[in-house]
């Protein structure tokens, strides 16, 4: 079967669109975000202005049997203007695993940041407004988030990582341990990696500390080693 293409996607499919909520409570922002991904496309099926409105629609949308495959959240709107996009955005990947979420902040704000990666790296992303500029960037960041994919403004991995970085970091890591890293990348729990490597629960366990030693995590670093140790892998 044929499907139609467009040309601003140089000859995307209809069957590549993705289906996206954008909630931010500027009207200007929205209404261009909005045009730059249905100029290449896709299909916007919601824009609202504020955390709540965010939440009833996406809830409205799945009760109807037509979950979007990703919100794109401003992490500040009203009332406050302090957290409630990113608080809906924690949310909704609580009560729908499957919808990927992209936040937009107007700087680095690394305990959003973290808490949005803390139970799994995958169908998530967090850029600065400023990268909404580069438009191919902007669209494909939210084409791979909304695939399952991650999309990590460079500055929020330069500042959760806290350090500089060489490039052959993971160079220390064992073909085991890296092939663990990359399920830890993916979201998987220990015991899900278990099942898929077919190795006991302990050995995995195992695998994680060596990977934490070996990337120079601390226990002093907390439950933050897990998304620290799999933003590394992600920019490695």
């Amino acid at each position: 079967m044929l499907f139609p293409t467009y040309p601003e996607l140089g000859g995307q499919n209809v069957e590549d669109r993705v289906r996206v909520v954008i909630a931010e409570d500027s009207v200007l922002l929205r209404e261009g975000l909005t045009r730059l991904l249905t100029d290449r496309g896709h299909d916007v099926v919601a824009g609202v202005g504020d955390g709540e409105a965010l939440l009833k629609v996406v809830r409205e949308l799945a009760d109807g049997g037509e979950l979007p495959d990703v919100v794109v959240a401003d992490v500040r709107m009203p009332p406050t203007h302090t957290d409630e996009g990113v608080r809906a955005a924690i949310r909704l990947r609580r009560d729908h695993p499957g919808l990927g979420v992209l936040v937009l902040s107007q700087y680095v704000e690394e305990q959003y940041a973290t808490e949005l990666l803390a139970n799994s790296s995958r169908g998530v992303g967090y850029l600065l407004k400023d990268r909404v500029a580069e438009v191919r960037e902007f669209v494909d960041a939210v084409v791979r988030v909304a695939r399952g994919g991650t999309a990590l403004d460079p500055e929020v991995v330069a500042q959760l990582l806290g350090r500089s970085r060489k490039q052959d970091v993971l160079a220390a890591l064992t073909p085991r341990e890296r092939e663990v890293l990359g399920l830890m990348a993916e979201g998987r729990t220990n015991s899900a990696i278990a099942k898929q490597l077919v190795i006991s629960h302990g050995a995995v366990e195992k695998h994680v500390s060596n990977i934490f030693l070996k990337l120079g995590l601390s226990p002093s670093d907390g439950d933050h080693r897990r998304v620290l140790a799999v933003l590394t892998y992600l920019n490695s």
